[in-house]
């Protein structure tokens, strides 16, 4: 008997799937007992680190329930942004607060609920206050979360255009209605002046 528990030990370590004693039967030399096997080696486990337990119809070798902690690590979940979602973002960045419609006629082309759905979901976004404007449209802005990854304060923090230059993110080609990149940084001084108007989106 002592030499068919090692038989049953052996095959259970060894499985990924809990076996059943069919099984086990089908595996070992005609004439041995798998089950009673099985009874004493779940005996002889009994107050150990692992123990010897039965899965529905099936048995298995598994760790002690109070030892369970030990098998727990924390983990980073890698998820890749599409080129959809990483552009979405970078507008509400350094448009915010930034409706949908915004971010279209900045990216030339419609968001999908799915893009904006996953940076919610990630908690890299959130709903601003609604504009007052007709149809007062939601708008979008970054978290603490988004901040938080990226080492940031506020997003007054994030990289200008000439940081962004040097680290290659930016490509020659600029989205229409842009200022093209090959220009002085002059046009972009003109841009962001209170005379234009227009609200200061970088920091150089």
């Amino acid at each position: 008997m002592g030499e068919q528990e090692r038989m049953v030990e052996a095959v259970l370590f060894a499985s990924a799937e809990p076996v059943t004693v069919r099984e086990l039967e089908a595996r070992m030399p005609h004439g041995c007992d798998p089950a009673e096997a099985l009874a004493h080696l779940r005996k002889r486990y009994e107050g150990r680190g692992v123990r010897v337990v039965r899965v529905g119809d099936a048995w298995a070798i598994r760790t002690a329930p109070d030892l369970g902690f030990l098998m727990q690590k924390e983990t980073v979940e890698v998820r890749k942004l599409s080129r959809a979602a990483i552009e979405t973002l970078a507008i509400i960045a350094y448009h915010q607060p930034c409706t949908r419609a915004e971010i279209e006629e900045i990216r030339g082309v419609s968001v999908s609920r799915g893009t904006i759905d996953q940076l919610l979901e990630m908690e890299w976004i959130r709903f601003g206050r609604r504009k007052m404007t007709p149809g007062r449209p939601v708008t979008f802005v970054v978290t603490e979360t988004f901040l938080d990854h990226f080492g940031l304060e506020t997003a007054r923090d994030l990289p200008g255009l000439k940081e962004l230059r040097a680290a290659g993110l930016l490509e020659n080609r600029p989205p229409p209605g842009t200022i093209p990149l090959g220009q002085r940084d002059e046009d972009e001084d003109e841009l962001n002046s209170p005379e234009s108007g227009q609200t200061e989106l970088f920091e150089d």
